[in-house]
């Protein structure tokens, strides 16, 4: 069955109020269906626009990369399982993907995935943290490490997704940020790939958020990374 773009691109409401983040839905209707809320809108809107964008039939990724006691995570992934939420991103350190598994549940279809590192980390952040390992190695590292404790999948940046991929297979999903269609700026991001590179190597889903909502016609800017993602899916069907 051919892959369909519109299901593999993820619109990120970074947005600063629960009403700029709902129009950008509404210009969006019939062209996207599924939305990252991550923690400022969370902040501002709480679980209520999660239950706003469910109601009316859209899939959520809930991106509050859960990092703490592991009862605590067990818990707020219990929580986040039950809002109906299809992705929640959480750090990927073992006990922490052990706990939010165990938090899941057997019978929720809720993807947990593991933080890597953030795109707008480059070699030089990765080495102020302390690791002495190239940004690749320690994404590489942490994947196979979410993968054995049971992650369904991690974020990374599309510039490691092929390595990836080799590392933990065809079964574990990649969701890949800090995408910028040809023309578009960088901006505060550093590790960026465009959307046909990070979709050809082993991308499952593109996360978007500024090259669409900032736009004056968020429509518009959406079809076209989605005319992007076709051309590259046409070669993989």
């Amino acid at each position: 069955m051919p892959i369909n773009a519109s299901d593999r691109l993820i619109v990120a409401l970074d947005l600063d109020s629960v009403e700029k983040a709902q129009r950008i839905v509404e210009q969006l209707e019939g062209s996207v269906s599924f939305f990252k809320v991550g923690l400022e809108l969370f902040v501002i809107g709480g679980t209520p626009i999660v239950e706003w964008l469910i109601g009316r039939g859209k899939k959520v990724f809930l991106d509050l990369k859960f990092n703490d006691v592991p009862e605590t995570v067990t818990r707020a992934t219990r929580a986040a399982a039950g809002l109906g939420v299809s992705f929640l991103t959480v750090h990927g350190a073992g006990p922490t993907v052990r706990a939010a598994v165990a938090g899941r549940g057997l019978d929720s279809n809720l993807k947990l995935l593991a933080v890597t590192v953030l795109t707008s980390f480059d070699a030089q952040d990765i080495k102020d943290l302390g690791f002495p390992v190239s940004v690749e190695e320690l994404v590489i590292h942490r994947a196979k490490k979410a993968h054995e404790a049971g992650c369904d999948g991690v974020v990374a940046s599309g510039q490691e997704a092929g390595k990836i991929r080799q590392a933990v297979g065809p079964g574990m999903l990649i969701v890949t940020p800090g995408i910028r269609p040809k023309g578009v700026a960088v901006q505060d991001q550093k590790r960026v790939v465009t959307p046909g590179s990070a979709l050809a190597d082993g991308a499952n889903y593109l996360v978007v958020g500024r090259p669409i909502t900032a736009e004056t016609n968020p429509r518009a800017a959406a079809e076209s990374v989605l005319s992007e993602m076709r051309e590259s899916l046409s070669h993989t069907n």
